[in-house]
């Protein structure tokens, strides 16, 4: 599993209006790895100086080029989202360890249920890109085994990860179908969003029956 964020932790009308939160599954082996690779090599013969895939400050023609990638290989992965409308969140929420904690929980209850309980798996590794935040890396944490320990049994062996999204392709893909995702939202931009479509097998907006609002 990969997981990758959209939008800020400003919860006043200056920030973002939504928060995303995708993760991405796949088993090994990984199909993209080598076509992303060839790509970046590719590019870099071509002129285009990329270290890595961003989506958001990457060009237009290396994002349709990751897209195309992401598309070729789509019977291998399946994304889940947790949209969250932020000025319907609590303020009891607004310290970003407490939100993204409890978002990460929502999220990994609703994956797990859909992809985890329903294989007989016997590794579970998750990545998540590199954290500075110390409290946050823990809440990460906390809330990863909190879910784990409820749902799943039989003594699954699970690893978590904090690595930099540039040393790994899969947390780069996870990366551009949030960015999709989220420009969806925070945009209505469905451009980048109509190519991972097919995709994303659940889109779970938090607050969809809510009516209240904080600010």
């Amino acid at each position: 599993m990969f997981i990758d964020e959209g939008g800020n932790f400003d919860f006043s009308p200056k920030g973002t209006k939504f928060f995303t939160l995708t993760c991405l599954t796949e088993t090994r082996p990984f199909p993209s790895y080598d076509k992303l690779r060839k790509l970046k090599y590719d590019l870099l013969e071509d002129g285009i100086n990329i270290e890595s895939f961003h989506a958001s400050p990457d060009k237009q023609i290396v994002r349709n080029k990751v897209f195309e990638v992401i598309q070729e290989n789509a019977d291998h992965i399946v994304a889940d989202t947790i949209i969250v409308q932020k000025n319907k969140t609590n303020p009891a929420l607004y310290p970003e360890e407490k939100f993204y904690c409890k978002i990460f929980e929502i999220l990994m209850k609703w994956v797990l249920s859909k992809r985890v309980t329903q294989r007989n798996l016997g590794k579970l590794i998750i990545f998540t890109d590199s954290i500075p935040v110390k409290k946050k890396k823990r809440a990460i944490e906390k809330g990863i085994k909190k879910t784990l320990a409820s749902m799943v049994k039989g003594g699954l062996e699970y690893r978590i990860y904090h690595h930099q999204s540039k040393s790994n392709l899969n947390l780069q893909v996870v990366d551009y179908i949030n960015w999709a995702i989220y420009r969806k939202w925070e945009e209505g931009d469905v451009r980048s969003y109509d190519l991972v479509r097919n995709i994303i097998d659940g889109e779970l907006d938090v607050f969809q029956r809510g009516s209240i609002t904080y600010y």
